[in-house]
């Protein structure tokens, strides 16, 4: 009778008492009853608190950060159609060629835009920048050829000495003069010489270059410039000026970044092959045997953030999982679903020793009250 007829039998329209069965009747309010239960007494919070503890052990969520890195891995080595690698030039295209200028253009209105790295790159690099010997012989070299050769300086003398300044290097010359010199100012001067100077420098040019050549052969022009250039460096200043210089290089690198970073970068993006720089990086990681290794390593760094994450955090994940889940609708449904002749199996299967049990210790107990009242008879 607790669980048959399974279903309701009608005569005339009306059902037979106690049909169907008790639990198949009230298989609903069964079914609320042991939600109700399970939710209540076994699934509390703080059980599902300790179940996702479990499940969440830094082990298992290392080896399961480690197999997700893994089948990532296999599939960029699978992809034949280098889906992976569009998918990483359109990144790489968005972030650097967006994203990235619009990003420096608000970072360089900071005072302190990269304020460190700039000294440091100051300090490093530009304040202990010296040049070789070979260095310095030719730049030397070169700007006695190309910005400074005989033709130029001949040029640069004939603009030099125009009628004014020859006048002005006269008068000079004779009244700061004194003694031999004096009367040599005043009695040639040194008009009539500047003068003829510049008239052979314009009419024979020729020849002035060639005398310009060789008296810068035969002073040492190239090797005393080399010489300088060679001692020229920064630390030589004084360290006011090296400040004031480290200060006004940052400025320069700001506001140049500014202006100009942002269509620098973006120019510098679109002359790149984004798709072939991905493909590049791609086959580069599908051939790295160091990135195979450090798996592990990546998996346990995640592990432990996560864990850290859940140690602050899981109760309110918990609590919020809970209604998301609504495990005792899920319960309900699963035994409102249930037929029946399942239900029985089911229940029978669970507590078939203690029936079989209630139902031998009746017998047992009929036996000997039977036999107590048989002997009781026959006493009367």
């Amino acid at each position: 009778m607790l669980f048959r007829p399974y279903r309701a039998i009608y005569i005339g329209g009306q059902p037979l008492p106690f049909t169907p069965g008790l639990i198949p009747r009230n298989q609903a309010r069964l079914a609320k009853r042991v939600a109700d239960t399970v939710m209540k007494s076994l699934l509390t919070p703080g059980e599902l608190q300790n179940l996702a503890r479990r499940l969440l052990q830094t082990e298992r969520v290392q080896s399961a950060i480690q197999w997700l890195l893994q089948l990532a891995l296999d599939q960029i080595k699978l992809d034949a159609e280098q889906k992976t690698a569009k998918i990483l030039a359109g990144v790489l295209r968005d972030g650097l060629g967006q994203s990235l200028p619009r990003l420096l253009k608000v970072l360089a209105r900071r005072e302190n835009f990269l304020e460190p790295q700039l000294n440091q790159i100051f300090d490093q690099v530009l304040l202990e920048l010296q040049l070789s010997d070979e260095q310095a012989n030719k730049l030397a070299d070169w700007f006695l050829q190309s910005v400074l050769p005989p033709d130029t300086l001949r040029q640069a003398i004939v603009n030099f000495l125009s009628d004014r300044n020859i006048q002005i290097i006269d008068e000079g010359f004779r009244e700061k003069t004194s003694g031999t010199y004096w009367v040599v100012a005043n009695l040639f001067g040194a008009r009539n010489a500047l003068t003829r100077l510049r008239t052979f420098c314009l009419e024979e040019k020729e020849a002035s270059n060639v005398r310009l050549a060789e008296l810068i052969v035969s002073l040492n022009i190239k090797q005393r410039l080399a010489e300088w250039l060679q001692e020229l460096s920064l630390q030589n200043l004084p360290v006011s000026t090296v400040r004031q210089l480290r200060q006004n290089f940052r400025e320069s690198v700001r506001n140049y970044v500014q202006l100009k970073g942002a269509s620098l970068i973006q120019g510098l993006s679109s002359s790149l092959d984004w798709d072939d720089i991905a493909g590049l990086l791609l086959n580069r990681l599908r051939s790295s045997s160091g990135l195979s290794t450090s798996l592990e390593v990546i998996s346990q760094e995640l592990a432990l953030i996560l864990e850290r994450y859940l140690e602050k955090d899981l109760e309110l994940i918990v609590m919020q999982a809970i209604p998301i889940l609504d495990l005792d609708q899920v319960i309900i449904d699963r035994v409102k679903s249930t037929s029946p002749e399942e239900l029985e199996v089911a229940i029978q299967g669970i507590v078939k020793s203690e029936l079989q049990g209630i139902v031998n210790l009746g017998g047992i107990l009929g036996l000997v009250i039977g036999m107590l009242q048989s002997v009781l008879l026959l006493i009367r």
